[in-house]
């Protein structure tokens, strides 16, 4: 049985976060939950504002019994966790986790910590995408569960993958109009790759299921779209999105607009701590590097969920199972031998990932030619033509150097919104495979911190 000067330290506490907190609880421990939201649920099961209560259908439709469940869950778990809410992790080091919580900054030891911090979208720059009224498609979720608003009444929603057809989906039946879903893939047009979609069972019926209730509104859903340029009306927001599909350039008014092209891995974490990454090529993105447990290549460090990679709600859940599950018996816990269920079940899930990775690709080609106009770094102001300018004149194409060069990635993001983008302009204009391009090093701040709160650090 472990004995510990310091306490076990989930960071995050969606369904990864709660199912393995849950399973440490249960061995005798009482973890310290470190949380961004105000409530456990992560971006899936996000509750919204007390003032702002809808039944629970209405708010999460085919998971509303999902998020009930959840709910018990947590609230059996409350009294045998140390939860703090509304709390970031800024910066991280062996045995020390830097936080920041309601304008004061405090530093959490740890002695053994699981990382869940989740994803994040990732987006696709188009010229004019800076307009106020342009939202990603996960803040646009956000703006309609927590807030119960609509970021406007006529949205447009453009990008790539299941997220896109969901928060569509859910618009559309909160009473917003919807002029078109723009995809920028074919995702049925590899028939080869049904058998591997259809493997994804009641998940990818209801994915058909918001499609054809889009259809049978009389929604457009076009894919194969290029977007163009976001246009704007005489007060500086978004008027309306120019587009290309097929041979046609075509023209959609509406008063806001929701992009997202996928997910990526929150990583940054991981990153400080000096975990061991690999670059993950269907997803084009670094990822951690664990074992199918969870272990990293940092001793005591377990990573789960969507932070290691973007999988899904159910199977962030089993991850977190199995971290927790590694980490007991590393303490010296005796194994119960109830691990081997959650990796069938996440290894029987591949076959579907690998397949919806496939049939909604992140538009390298698109953003590899981007028009030199376009903004790509908004923190730093750098458009793809400044990229494209430092490639070519410095003669780099480690994004770190043109880093240095630029100030690429530099600004309050850290690189969260542009790296991706950037990754493949650099790619592009080197001529080279975009996993030679390398990846942004963390730094921290992570996330953006008041210099004010740091004159208030406690223990």
């Amino acid at each position: 049985m472990m004995k510990q000067a310091q306490p076990i330290v989930i960071i995050g506490a969606g369904p990864a976060g709660i199912a393995a907190a849950t399973m440490i609880a249960d061995a005798g421990h009482r973890p310290v939950m470190i949380d961004e939201g105000r409530a456990a649920g992560g971006q899936i099961f996000r509750q919204p504002h007390p003032e702002f209560l809808r039944p629970p259908g209405d708010i999460y439709g085919f998971d509303a019994r999902r998020e009930q469940a959840f709910r018990a869950d947590v609230a059996d778990l409350n009294p045998a966790v140390d939860y703090r809410s509304e709390t970031t992790v800024w910066s991280a080091e062996t045995g020390l986790l830097h936080l920041a919580n309601r304008g004061r900054a405090f530093v959490q030891p740890w002695s053994r910590l699981i990382v869940a911090a989740g994803a994040m979208d990732r987006v696709l720059p188009t010229e004019g995408w800076t307009a106020p009224g342009v939202y990603s498609l996960g803040g646009a979720q956000i703006s309609l569960k927590a807030e119960a608003s609509l970021i406007g009444r006529n949205v447009i929603f453009a990008g790539t993958g299941p997220l896109l057809y969901l928060v569509a989906y859910q618009y559309a039946k909160a009473g917003a109009n919807v002029p078109a879903v723009l995809e920028t893939a074919k995702p049925f047009d590899n028939l080869s790759l049904l058998p591997a979609l259809a493997s994804g069972g009641a998940t990818f019926a209801r994915g058909l299921y918001y499609i054809a209730w889009l259809h049978a509104r009389g929604i457009p859903v076009l894919t194969g779209v290029v977007p163009l340029e976001v246009t704007r009306a005489g007060d500086g927001r978004v008027n309306g999105l120019a587009f290309r599909h097929g041979a046609r350039r075509l023209f959609l008014g509406c008063d806001a607009l929701a992009l997202g092209h996928g997910l990526k891995a929150e990583t940054q974490i991981a990153d400080l701590l000096g975990v061991d990454f690999y670059f993950n090529s269907q997803q084009r993105q670094w990822l951690p590097t664990i074992d199918m447990d969870g272990r990293s290549s940092i001793p005591n460090v377990y990573l789960a969920g969507d932070g290691a990679s973007v999988r899904g709600s159910a199977v962030a859940a089993a991850s977190g199972r199995l971290a927790a599950s590694a980490l007991l018996r590393d303490a010296g816990h005796r194994d119960e031998g109830i691990a081997s269920r959650d990796r069938r079940m996440i290894a029987r899930s591949m076959r579907f990932r690998n397949a919806l990775d496939r049939a909604f690709p992140f538009p390298s080609d698109i953003a590899g030619t981007l028009p030199d106009k376009t903004m790509i770094c908004r923190c730093e102001g750098l458009t793809a033509g400044d990229i494209r300018h430092t490639v070519v004149t410095s003669g780099e194409f480690d994004i770190n150097r043109i880093k240095a060069f630029c100030r690429l990635g530099m600004g309050r993001c850290q690189g969260r919104i542009c790296g991706p983008a950037a990754t493949e302009l650099i790619a592009t204009v080197a001529r080279i495979d975009v996993s030679a391009v390398g990846r942004l090093r963390g730094q921290a701040p992570i996330k953006p911190i008041p210099l004010r709160d740091l004159t208030e650090v406690g223990a």
